[in-house]
């Protein structure tokens, strides 16, 4: 399938290659003859501001006479299941789509695309798993060989002042005991998860972005298109221009992770968000130490509150040793986006929590090896959607699935994909349900969700995240952990509210204290570009910027203006920059997109939520080994 896949896409290609040969004259002399970038007021009325957005989802091609008589056409293909994001939702239901379809002697052709270059590679995680979905899905996955190498021996549990630490003694029933769990590299772990699926006949596509979501008639949803390539980054289509491809289904499956782009768009479509509250995040970041063998002790669990956060600032850290053949740590630093200083940097924060007492003691004499970020979602139960859709399903991290006290949301991410197979494996296989002009509405899986043990532990920690909105903050949430929880394991008869959006929580610059950091020292803390280069990441440099602006005039206008520019320092990648005009006074914004670790939190934070990142051309973005 996969030769009859690539084939017919090379046969599509070659008869576009000739049509373009005979159509680059035109489209030279058409781009010679278009008008200059467009240009933007700033504070300063006499300034003016290059365009910065060039991505055809803000200025479409039917408007730009670079793209006039240029083949358009997309290739299709069928398949019965499609599945978007090759993570441990999506994997996990095309392997339980194909044990069904084994079970019962059916063909089922289930096909996953994902826009990392390999199957793990844009995966970022504590990550501490619980085994229990694993074991549902692959009952002798210690004989296949999964990559749990470190069962949790030890958990620690530490309140931070600025030089001392505060043991809370974790009593049993509490979320945060791990005893049974293991210490991962979750992008080793899904990669483990691709060869499984592989060996049941899933074709995975890493390296092709779904860019759009394509619909039937009706308004269900049809499939999906991959994005196109070879375009110029100023928006403009290259020589080498490759229209993406279409992939239709009987169902599609959106496992796109925390905040998906096109999830983005199926809420609006749908309504899907019309009977729960808005979702709230947080954003992780990351990095792998190898550590004096001395300071090592695989299977230690340690996580924390408090310093370098305050009170209201929700927050914590953890610190895992491995056992992966070398003195291995994973350390890691989690900031809510509900903050409201404009000031803070959670990339400066998690450098600053490093040279902690506690911390620092097991990193001296340490070499960092890797780093990344992402977000997480937060919002729990009251925040999760309506997961089903006609044409279509919600799994995994894009709806929102994470225990946030457990900080754990791979096992239900995976257990969301199972239940979405098995609730729809019956209706793709029946020949009564068959249509070409409308694609499946499978209500079951919604149902199956509600009765499943996800839904029972999502609903018992529904209050812990935001109870630390009181006026105690972190203490206050840990008072009401300690009582409520443990006391009654979450059968209160009440649910709190969040805050609202994360993007509405910042005060105005004026309204706060700027924050001082110490400058990094090389060894335990590090500048934001030499950590990015860690990640790996990698974009081709001659496409438009990804990360889209609804109106370019809003960054100075408004961000800056009001907020001294906040995407300078919630963005853990450099991505964003002010810097000053070359032509008159006043300031630009500089999207550095090429620096994007495909974190999401800048689409999420914007305070005037201008920005929308789109998928970059397939292969894009972080090189992660095993984070």
């Amino acid at each position: 399938m996969r030769f009859k896949f690539f084939l017919s896409l090379w046969s599509v290609t070659s008869s576009w290659c000739i049509k373009k040969i005979c159509k680059v004259a035109k489209t030279k002399a058409v781009q010679a003859e278009h008008v200059a970038p467009q240009v933007y007021s700033t504070r300063s009325s006499s300034s003016t501001l290059p365009r910065i957005t060039t991505h055809y989802t803000v200025y479409p091609r039917n408007k730009d006479p670079r793209w006039e008589g240029l083949e358009m056409e997309r290739f299709a293909d069928e398949a019965d299941v499609v599945i978007v994001g090759g993570g441990p939702a999506g994997l996990s239901a095309a392997i339980r789509l194909k044990q069904l379809a084994n079970q019962h002697e059916k063909e089922l052709r289930v096909c996953v695309v994902e826009k990392a270059s390999q199957i793990g590679a844009h995966t970022l995680s504590g990550a501490c798993l619980e085994p229990t979905a694993l074991s549902e899905l692959i009952p002798d996955w210690k004989e296949r060989g999964a990559p749990l190498n470190t069962p949790v021996t030890e958990d620690k549990f530490s309140i931070l002042t600025e030089k001392y630490r505060i043991p809370v003694p974790i009593l049993p029933g509490l979320p945060m005991n791990n005893h049974g769990n293991y210490l991962v590299r979750l992008g080793h772990f899904v990669r483990w998860l691709g060869e499984q699926a592989e060996e049941l006949g899933v074709e995975l596509y890493p390296g092709y972005a779904a860019a759009e979501v394509l619909f039937h008639e009706d308004g269900s949803v049809k499939g999906i298109a991959t994005n196109d390539v070879g375009i110029a980054k100023d928006g403009s289509p290259k020589d080498v221009f490759e229209r993406g491809m279409e992939l239709h289904a009987k169902v599609t499956l959106f496992g796109e992770g925390c905040h998906g782009h096109l999830a983005k768009q199926l809420y609006k479509q749908f309504n899907l968000r019309e009977n729960c509250e808005p979702q709230t995040y947080a954003i992780g970041l990351k990095e792998l130490w190898v550590i004096d063998e001395k300071k090592w002790h695989p299977g230690r669990a340690e996580h924390s509150v408090g310093w370098p956060l305050n009170r209201n600032t929700y927050g914590g850290s953890f610190l895992y040793h491995l056992n992966e053949g070398e003195p291995l740590v994973a350390v890691g630093f989690v900031v809510g986006l509900d903050y409201t200083n404009p000031y803070l940097s959670p990339f400066r924060e998690f450098q600053r929590w490093k040279h902690h007492p506690s911390v620092m003691s097991t990193l001296e004499g340490g070499n960092r090896i890797a780093y990344g970020a992402r977000a997480l979602n937060e919002g729990g139960s009251q925040s999760i959607p309506k997961v089903t859709f006609p044409g279509g399903m919600l799994i995994g991290c894009s709806p929102g699935f994470m225990n946030v006290p457990k900080i754990k949301g791979t096992h239900t991410a995976m257990k969301s994909g199972m239940l979405a197979a098995e609730s729809a494996f019956s209706k793709i296989t029946d020949e009564n349900l068959q249509s070409e002009t409308a694609g499946l509405y499978i209500p079951e899986y919604e149902e199956a969700f509600k009765k499943s043990w996800i839904w029972k532990e999502l609903y018992s920690v529904r209050n812990i995240r935001p109870s630390f909105h009181s006026y105690f903050g972190l203490y206050g949430g840990m008072v009401y952990t300690g009582i409520f929880y443990w006391i009654l394991r979450g059968k209160e008869p009440w649910t709190l509210k969040h805050n609202g959006l994360d993007s509405a929580q910042l005060k105005p610059a004026k309204d706060c204290t700027p924050i001082e950091y110490p400058k990094p020292d090389g060894k335990i803390s590090f500048d934001l570009l030499s950590s990015v280069a860690l990640s790996g990441t990698n974009h081709e440099h001659d496409q438009p910027p990804h990360l889209t602006l609804k109106d370019d005039s809003v960054p100075v206008a408004q961000n800056l203006a009001i907020y001294d520019g906040p995407e300078q320092r919630f963005c853990p990648a450099g991505v964003y920059e002010y810097v000053p005009l070359e032509t008159s006074d006043g300031m630009r914004l500089q999207i550095n997109a090429q620096n994007c670790v495909h974190c999401k939190t800048c689409d999420i934070k914007d305070p005037s939520q201008n920005i929308n990142w789109v998928v970059p051309e397939g292969s894009g973005g972080p090189a992660y080994n095993g984070m």
